[in-house]
């Protein structure tokens, strides 16, 4: 009977979740999947606490799926419209990573929050790679998703305003075209095994946050050596992986840890603010240094929402193929360099 219960449980939270995620996305929330399973793990927690957790395999799955979908961002041709670029863009993605570290640190004012956890919390890009390493990297996951998608939502929001009024572009753009990709078996079978031989590589090299990390770079390869033919991870696949992610971070909710979460909130908004208009200063000087449009440097380095910018590049007129390379290299910038961080930030703690 217990074991009826709880199989009944969590099958009512994931139903909640999935119900809690397509009513968010009617509402053209960002990864809504990860906002709805959110929301319905932190209602179940807040109600019943500490009788419900996310299986490990679960959430070794997800990240794998999210690493998939992740790698799969990136293409030749996408990568080689950087070109002579290079250098400068390469500067402003450090550039970028700094301001993060200082955001982060920043965070630590308010008192309860670590400094692997501030930094986490404030990295500009790679809002749900990031969410789904946090736990494993030692970070408090609660605060890290409630952070990086509260900067997610405000870009989301702010962006266009900021584009139309701002650097003049238009809005009266087409929509994207959709690209020409294979089926959804071709996708599964992408996605099954890059995450597999990715996990396995991962494991067996040792390297942090491997279930995630090891399958994306797996399918960046797969992708970089034209294998893949274009094939990606099936949306609904994707959309059950951020499900888990957000009841994996629902679940953990107390009513003291949602407490230090909005005692958070001011400062949190604050330094969000600041970082925002930090990184349209870095656009400015890649715009400078480069020569491209002030629009499209000031899309590439917005520090988040990649699939909003990329709507809003192509419906305003702006390189939406250059917008892509950089927000993708800073990506992967921040996930490879996410477990160094945290190991170097804890040394500091300790000291």
């Amino acid at each position: 009977m217990d074991s009826g219960r709880r199989l009944l449980d969590a099958a009512a939270v994931v139903a909640a979740g999935v119900v809690a995620g397509l009513l968010l996305n009617l509402a053209h929330v960002p990864s809504a999947a990860l906002f709805g399973g959110l929301l319905a793990g932190l209602v179940r927690a807040l109600a019943f606490p500490g009788s419900l957790r996310v299986p490990r395999i679960a959430m070794t799955a997800a990240q794998a799926v999210i690493g998939v979908t992740i790698g799969a961002l990136v293409r030749l041709s996408t990568l080689g419209a950087i070109g002579e670029h290079w250098l400068p863009v390469l500067l402003v993605t450090v550039g970028t990573l700094v301001l993060s570290l200082a955001a982060g640190q920043l965070l630590r004012l308010q008192p309860g929050i670590s400094p692997v956890t501030g930094a986490f919390s404030m990295i500009a890009g790679g809002a749900s790679g990031i969410t789904a390493m946090a736990r494993d990297l030692g970070a408090d996951q609660r605060m890290v998703a409630v952070l990086q998608y509260l900067r997610v939502l405000i870009i989301v929001v702010l962006m266009p305003v900021a584009a139309t009024a701002v650097y003049g572009a238009s809005t009266g753009g087409g929509a994207p075209s959709a690209p020409d990709t294979p089926g959804w078996a071709a996708g599964l079978l992408f996605t099954v095994v890059c995450a597999g031989v990715g996990a396995v590589l991962g494991q067996v090299s040792r390297i942090p946050v491997g279930a995630l990390l090891g399958p994306m770079l797996v399918a960046a390869v797969v992708d970089l050596t034209g294998l893949s033919h274009g094939a990606e991870v099936p949306g609904l696949v994707e959309n059950a992986a951020f499900l888990v992610i957000g009841l994996q971070v629902g679940v953990t909710f107390t009513r003291e840890s949602l407490r230090t979460v909005g005692r958070a909130l001011p400062l949190a908004l604050a330094i969000i603010a600041a970082l925002v208009l930090g990184c349209a200063g870095l656009g400015a000087l890649l715009s400078s240094a480069t020569g491209v449009g002030e629009l499209d440097a000031y899309l590439a380095t917005t520090p988040g929402g990649l699939y909003a910018v990329l709507a809003t590049a192509t419906q305003s007129g702006a390189d939406a193929t250059f917008v892509l390379a950089v927000q993708v290299l800073r990506l992967f910038v921040m996930l490879l360099s996410a477990p160094l961080l945290a190991r170097w930030l804890r040394g500091r703690e300790k000291v």
